[in-house]
């Protein structure tokens, strides 16, 4: 795995895979319920390879350094029910606080303090900062995705950039959207997880394209309640199929599965209701695998030359 030009800027890691890369199909459980919690969801990792997961019972964010084996710092915080996170090139970390307390909360690298950068109505289930320090969240319960630059001063400045807040299943609908990834031409994708299907809304564009699901233009994969999603710097898209409890990825050839393929359970090989997922600097899947409360960690196995 590599990375390319204008991808280098970027905190996380855009990835650049063959066309036949594998990921060993039996996972290592790399941190398990006593570190991570019920129920986890929320997943980051940087290009240098720092950890960070949201902790929702303890209201931490636990974080290993250089894929360390115990987390080498915790951070606590007055935040509930997090089921998103995003950390920038400088260290801050943006945390999902709706629940409750309906904002999205800034730990602040600088300072060690947390502050509020959106007023939210409901849970962000899906949160991303873009290219031009844009925070977006993604509302299920509202059936739509804001945006709000950070650059604004003014706090209530938030706009709806997908979805019309009703659900539904037309080109400008959405109906309970998760994850979300914006790319660095500002296009954003949303997993659109009520319509079993991944919709492209362009920049500006008020309409979104079907790219995966079965209105799409190939249909080549049937989702169920897909809620995460990433793209590579090639556009192929990874997406977490949590209704089938798998992985599954695009390539020349369309989608095929690549993690949790034996079906839902609570082996190595398998996942319950995955949420979310992170590519490290090697290539390497981590997962949170929310019903076995646990962080399943899937190894590349070959690269794009074949060498193991």
């Amino acid at each position: 795995m590599k990375f390319i030009g204008k991808y280098q800027t970027l905190s996380f890691n855009p990835p650049k895979f063959c066309p036949n890369a594998t990921w060993n199909p039996t996972a290592t459980t790399f941190a398990n319920q006593s570190i991570v919690g019920h129920w986890p969801r929320a997943i980051f990792v940087t290009r240098n390879n720092t950890i960070y997961v949201a902790n929702k019972q303890n209201k931490t964010i636990v974080i290993w350094h250089e894929e360390s084996v115990n987390p080498t710092k915790i951070i606590h915080g007055n935040f509930t029910g997090s089921r998103s996170i995003f950390v920038t090139s400088n260290g801050d970390i943006y945390i999902d606080d709706g629940e409750q307390n309906r904002r999205v909360q800034k730990w602040s690298a600088e300072t060690n303090t947390f502050v509020t950068v959106m007023n939210v109505n409901s849970s962000c289930w899906g949160l991303f900062v873009d290219i031009n320090d844009t925070l977006y969240c993604s509302m299920p319960e509202h059936h739509q995705v804001l945006k709000r630059s950070l650059n604004d001063a003014v706090m209530n400045s938030n706009h709806v950039t997908a979805g019309t807040g009703i659900r539904g299943s037309d080109s400008n609908e959405l109906t309970g959207p998760h994850g979300i990834f914006v790319d660095v031409n500002l296009d954003l994708y949303v997993a659109d997880c009520g319509n079993n299907r991944v919709q492209l809304f362009q920049s500006g564009e008020p309409n979104g394209i079907t790219v995966v699901g079965t209105k799409s233009r190939y249909p080549t994969i049937t989702l169920d309640c897909p809620t995460g999603i990433i793209l590579d710097a090639e556009k192929y898209l990874f997406i977490v199929d949590q209704g089938k409890s798998r992985i599954v990825g695009s390539g020349l050839n369309g989608f095929r599965c690549l993690v949790g393929c034996c079906g839902e359970g609570s082996q190595s090989n398998q996942l319950n209701q995955p949420f979310s997922s992170s590519f490290d600097h090697f290539g390497n899947i981590f997962v949170p695998d929310s019903n076995n409360n646990r962080i399943q960690k899937f190894l590349l196995m070959k690269d794009s030359c074949g060498n193991y």
